[in-house]
């Protein structure tokens, strides 16, 4: 596929994302509702729950993601060059200007987040821009940008809020049979209760499954993206081999629930063995050869 019908493919991604995670909260409500009072009460709940939570996503999910990383809206005179690069920038993509924002890390690493090109944002770490050239400050830029202009960022917000929310209720249910201790024993049919524990138990691993949806090709795309736009793409490739390098790349505020928005994935050494099986990140490695062939 070409990069706009990337695009489009984003914008349903997004609808199927959204669709996804309400039926399985409307689910989780229904065994919930059938267990403890009234199934159809419960769904009824679950319904006004999903709906609640996916309009202040859509509309504050990048407030709430900024506040939890500590970022602070950058400023001039102080933050100049990166203003002005994210500025000329986006003229070149033809979005309008995003807010930028600075967090106070040592680690190098950058995100974008907002619902469209009209209410999104740029964050990077203070250490980004102690270790980056201006070229591989443009490259890593471009990168955020083209998350914009690619709506991934819509794609990406929904999923550090509503994957939190589904882990949260599920863990509530799961909590809830033990706090019962066999309430309603003579009116819950035994075959709900044992499939709406099991669906408790396996909701956080099926919403890992579903952040593993968004694809790696994404990053490469934005990879490619921005390469294009700054017309350079060693600038990227260099930084990304900095960022490579860092041996603490975790992130006050950062969990596994938002740490795909990330350039570089923040918790790639956070010791899971398995964790490449479900990663939103294409290696460095590969992302640099890439980029070194264009």
């Amino acid at each position: 596929m070409n990069i706009y019908d990337e695009i489009s493919a984003n914008k349903r991604n997004s609808i199927f994302l959204i669709s996804l995670f309400f039926v399985v909260i409307i689910l989780l409500g229904f065994i919930f509702g059938y267990i403890f009072f009234d199934p159809y009460l419960g769904l009824v709940v679950a319904l006004i729950i999903s709906l609640v939570f996916t309009l202040i996503s859509y509309f504050s999910g990048d407030k709430m993601i900024l506040a939890m990383t500590h970022a602070r809206e950058a400023r001039k005179p102080e933050h100049t060059f990166l203003i002005n690069t994210v500025e000329g920038l986006s003229i070149a993509a033809g979005i309008p200007t995003p807010k930028v924002y600075v967090i106070n890390e040592d680690s190098p690493n950058a995100f974008a987040t907002g619902r469209n090109e009209k209410h999104a944002s740029v964050t990077v770490t203070t250490g980004l821009l102690k270790m980056m050239n201006r070229e591989e400050l443009e490259g890593i830029i471009a990168h955020e940008i083209s998350h914009i202009k690619n709506y991934d960022v819509r794609f990406m917000l929904l999923v550090a809020t509503l994957v939190g929310i589904t882990v949260l209720i599920s863990d509530m249910l799961l909590r809830s049979f033990f706090w019962s201790r066999g309430n309603r024993g003579n009116r819950a049919n035994t075959f709900i209760i044992i499939i709406g524990l099991i669906l408790a138990i396996l909701t956080p691993v099926i919403v890992q499954v579903i952040k593993f949806a968004i694809s790696r090709k994404r990053e490469f795309l934005a990879d490619a993206s921005g390469a294009l736009l700054t017309r350079y793409p060693p600038g990227l490739a260099n930084a990304l081999k900095k960022i490579k390098k860092d041996k603490e790349p975790s992130i006050a505020g950062v969990n596994r629930a938002i740490s795909h928005l990330f350039i570089a994935d923040p918790m790639r050494f956070a010791g899971d063995k398995v964790k490449h099986w479900f990663s939103t990140h294409p290696p460095l490695e590969e992302r640099i050869k890439r980029l070194e062939s264009m």
